[in-house]
């Protein structure tokens, strides 16, 4: 039996606000890292999401504006849900690094929309994409820009299980 995928998911119950808030949380569930921020996706499809972040209390720094590491949450679940409705099932993806810089201080809610600036080849040999991710504040200022370099390789095949 599989799990549901995210995109699925998404499509079923994207169309109201609790539905989004729904898909959102069972990926903060699948990891719990997220919860203190909370971030909610608002778009997903293949090759593209958008995902928000509320500026509230949790995810505050010593200055009360976002703390920089909530915006690499927010970076990472962004990357996440987008390498989740963009692999298919036959590859498996992990992050192997990323690099981050921080424009202007956080004192909003944040935007988060990440893509593949060259999309995936899904082969039969492992590769390293880089997903770009973008956050901007609720002028639309940009404040942070994040590269997250992911390893996409073929999933090893399953042994089969002799009845």
């Amino acid at each position: 039996m599989s799990t549901p995928s995210v995109l699925g998911t998404w499509r079923r119950f994207s169309g109201s606000w609790p539905g989004r808030l729904l898909v959102s949380a069972a990926v903060w569930l699948r990891a719990p890292y997220f919860l203190t921020a909370a971030p909610v996706i608002r778009r997903l499809e293949p090759g593209r999401s958008e995902v928000s972040l509320r500026n509230w209390w949790l995810v505050h720094n010593h200055l009360g504006t976002v703390h920089a590491i909530a915006s690499c949450n927010l970076a990472e679940y962004a990357m996440g849900v987008l390498a989740e409705a963009t692999v298919p099932s036959t590859h498996r993806w992990i992050p192997r690094g990323m690099s981050v810089q921080y424009l202007a201080k956080a004192e909003t809610d944040l935007h988060a929309v990440a893509t593949f600036p060259t999309p995936p080849a899904f082969a039969d040999e492992r590769e390293d994409v880089d997903a770009d991710v973008v956050i901007t504040d609720a002028q639309g200022r940009e404040v942070v820009r994040a590269t997250i370099t992911l390893r996409i390789s073929p999933r090893p095949a399953r042994a089969s299980v002799a009845a």
